[in-house]
């Protein structure tokens, strides 16, 4: 059966193409400020009147503190920018003394260090491969050559930074470089064997991760799994923080515990140790570049 148009008014409507509605922007704005009547209705207000509509919200009314962290997710017009935003939002802001940002869907790009032990940037790369780490990771740097065949394979630029006393600073600041050169949002130090200086840790404030085994601060040195198998311990953990000059003692974003028992030695321990470094740094890395940390001084409040 054949369909003929009658008239031509039939004729061209039935050549008219079907209207493409445009895709909505998606953007989190994340705040922290004392806790005040009217923040939230505030907040919900601005999103209404500019047509955006609510897909997650997330708060934590901090008693002890006194102080309002939010997170919320949202979505509508696509001609606004976070800079749009942030300007629009900012008498609310100063009405309400709040410390906020928005964000689009734009990912973090990250910088990921490592010394000789591979495990949490393997994890780091099996998952920003099948993009479930939250961010893209864009450069490795390592004070060894251990991994660049690591890097090689998954096509990830690899470079060999150097660090002995006496060059230390110029190695500091060549990452700070790379950090500009390589427009890098966060960096992650992946079980990366050497201390900041106290400079680079305030430079990094809020954008840098570490990883480390949650022995301590009792069993310190190069051996803790052999410390920890000496006592007898019960659980391993990790550890993954935001970095600061008070070393392995920044605002914790996660922390990840396995069960033992007496049958494990060193070697079994520490092979546990490595599979809680790399389920917790990933999980931080994730949180953090989906903006789901806000730091509150020594601490954090995560949105999960």
């Amino acid at each position: 059966m054949t369909l003929v148009a009658t008239d031509s008014s039939t004729s061209t409507l039935a050549q008219t193409k079907p209207r493409v509605e445009e895709k909505a922007q998606k953007f989190v704005l994340t705040l922290s400020c004392v806790e005040r009547a009217g923040i939230v209705q505030a907040v919900t207000t601005f999103l209404f009147e500019r047509g955006f509509n609510i897909d997650e919200h997330q708060q934590f009314d901090d008693g002890l503190r006194e102080t309002l962290h939010l997170r919320t997710a949202f979505s509508g017009p696509p001609e606004y920018t976070p800079e749009r935003l942030q300007d629009e939002f900012s008498a609310i802001a100063d009405r309400f003394e709040m410390k906020f940002s928005f964000h689009d869907q734009t990912k973090q790009r990250i910088l990921v260090m490592v010394s000789k032990f591979g495990h949490c940037l393997n994890d780091l790369i099996f998952r920003w491969r099948g993009g479930s780490l939250g961010g893209d990771i864009v450069l490795i740097v390592s004070n060894h050559e251990t991994h660049r065949a690591m890097a090689d394979a998954a096509g990830l630029p690899f470079l060999y930074v150097p660090v002995r006393p006496e060059t230390k600073a110029d190695a500091e600041q060549r990452l700070l470089d790379l950090i500009d050169e390589y427009d890098i949002d966060l960096v992650v130090l992946a079980r990366y064997m050497q201390v900041l200086s106290d400079d680079l840790c305030r430079s990094l404030e809020g954008r840098a991760i570490n990883i480390h085994h949650s022995f301590l601060p009792g069993f310190k040195g190069a051996r803790p799994y052999h410390q920890a198998y000496d006592r007898g311990v019960k659980l391993v953990g990790a550890t993954a923080h935001y970095v600061t000059a008070e070393l392995d003692e920044g605002p914790i974003i996660e922390q990840e515990v396995i069960r033992v028992d007496h049958s494990y030695g060193p070697t079994a321990l520490s092979t546990v140790g490595q599979d809680a470094e790399a389920l917790a740094l990933s999980r931080a890395v994730r949180w953090h570049c989906e903006h789901r940390v806000l730091l509150d001084q020594t601490s954090t409040v995560v949105f999960r």
